[in-house]
C-alpha cells in the first residue's frame, strides 16, 4: 500500500481527539494497511491514525520480533488495567530524536472493533500493553510526553527543537 508521512509536534491534530469510527469498511482496512506499512517504515511497535494525519480513532499495534502480529483496533478503549506498573522506554516519530522512560500499566484490558467489525475484549500485557496504551493516548491528542512531570517534559521538547529545526 502506502507509507504516509508522520505529523510533527507541534502540529495541532496531534492534540485532537480523534473521531470514532462509526464502521470497519474497506476505507478502514486500507488506512490500517497504510499504517502498517508506515509503521515498518519507521520502524516503530504501534501507529495511531492522529501521526499520518487521519482523525480516525485508528491503531496498529506489532511488537513482534518477526514483524507478523499486526493488531488493528478501531475505538480501543482500556476497561481494565493492572495495579502493577512497568517502565518502557518510550518515543515517538512524531518527537524524533527524543525518547522518556514512562511508567504505565503492566496490563490492560481492551475493548475495541477488530478488522472484521467484530466488538473484542482482549488482554494486553508488557510491550503489547505499553505500546495500546501509548497508541491510545494519540487518539486522544496526547503524547508520552505529558506522562512526563514538566521539567522533564520541557528538556525533552528543548531537545527536540533543537534537533529538528
Amino acid at each position: 500500500m502506502t507509507v504516509r508521512p508522520i505529523l510533527q509536534w507541534p502540529d495541532r491534530r496531534l492534540r485532537t481527539a480523534a473521531a470514532p469510527v462509526e464502521a470497519v469498511t474497506d476505507e478502514v482496512r486500507r488506512i490500517w494497511q497504510d499504517m502498517i506499512d508506515t509503521m515498518d517504515a519507521m520502524p516503530g511497535v504501534g501507529l495511531g491514525a492522529q501521526q499520518i494525519g487521519v482523525m480516525l480513532r485508528l491503531a496498529v499495534v506489532d511488537t513482534s520480533e518477526a514483524r507478523d502480529t499486526r493488531i488493528r483496533l478501531a475505538n480501543p478503549k482500556v476497561i481494565d488495567a493492572s495495579a502493577i506498573m512497568n517502565v518502557h522506554e518510550e518515543a515517538s516519530p512524531c518527537l524524533p530524536g527524543v525518547s522518556a522512560r514512562v511508567s504505565r500499566p503492566r496490563g490492560v484490558r481492551v475493548r475495541y472493533l477488530d478488522e472484521s467489525g467484530a466488538e473484542v475484549e482482549r488482554d494486553f500485557v508488557g510491550l503489547d500493553a505499553t505500546s495500546v496504551q501509548h497508541q491510545i493516548d494519540h487518539l486522544d491528542g496526547k503524547l508520552y510526553i505529558d506522562r512526563l512531570g514538566k521539567v522533564k517534559r520541557d528538556m525533552l521538547l528543548r531537545r527536540a527543537r533543537k534537533l529538528n529545526g
